[in-house]
């Protein structure tokens, strides 16, 4: 379930801007009587206006699950023998895909500490290849259980073609809640969700199906203490509203 349009602050430089020359085109375009540009200047408007919507979500509040880090659709599923930053532990990666007309904003999948944040820079190759991943600029957020220490999930923004930003808004040693956000990438891009093979109960998504960030379960994992809202009103209101809506360090 979401909330009525409203524009994140991630890409408030942008839609400012773009608000502002629509503007001054279209009332150009009326002074100097080239009516028919007006229909081109909106749409590209709109455009901008899609690309950055960030709809409050109702976050499931059952335990045990892993929620989508980013709308898009499913492009892989599969096992890695030894995931470095799980140390060295089996995992299960979920790639997803963004194209332009995705929401962009990325939420975290499930509740827990930032133990850190890497990023690698590195191509801007399209997304769809499956190399892209390792070669193009990324940047990983590994989560931990906030008490225990041992690694719940990881979640790795890769830029795409297209996607030349990668903003992240979450900081080493914050404790986060499942669905809040935790940055965006701009204009179509990849989202990675790993999670170790010792948590993991069930995949509950397939290849080719559509996802939406902070609402569509991913994965059943063995149920943590993590103190997580009891009821899902709860859970929208923590999640929705612990992240500022304010442009982020890049």
């Amino acid at each position: 379930m979401e909330t009525p349009l409203k524009l994140s602050g991630y890409g408030k430089n942008e839609w400012i801007t773009a608000i502002i020359i629509s503007m001054l085109l279209a009332a150009a375009s009326i002074l100097f009587d080239l009516w028919y540009l007006i229909i081109p200047i909106f749409l590209a408007l709109a455009f901008v206006i899609n690309f950055f919507r960030d709809p409050d979500r109702r976050i499931p509040s059952q335990r045990g699950i892993a929620v989508a880090p980013s709308d898009g659709r499913i492009t892989s599923i599969h096992d890695i023998e030894s995931y470095e930053p799980f140390d060295n532990q089996p995992a299960t990666c979920i790639r997803i895909f963004m194209s332009v007309f995705n929401v962009h904003v990325n939420r975290s999948p499930c509740h827990g500490r930032i133990a850190s944040i890497t990023h690698t820079p590195g191509k801007h190759t399209n997304t769809l290849n499956p190399n892209c991943c390792e070669v193009n600029e990324r940047n990983l957020i590994l989560m931990k259980h906030p008490t225990k220490g041992h690694p719940v999930a990881a979640v790795r923004q890769v830029a795409g073609l297209l996607a030349r930003t990668i903003c992240c808004a979450v900081e080493e040693n914050a404790v986060i809640q499942r669905g809040q956000r935790i940055g965006m990438i701009k204009l179509g891009s990849t989202t990675e969700l790993y999670i170790p093979k010792s948590l993991l109960e069930k995949v509950t998504v397939e290849e080719g199906q559509s996802v939406k960030g902070g609402l569509t379960v991913l994965a059943q994992v063995k149920a943590q203490d993590n103190n997580q809202p009891s009821t899902p009103t709860a859970a929208a209101e923590s999640h929705d509203t612990s992240t500022p809506e304010t442009e982020p360090a890049e």
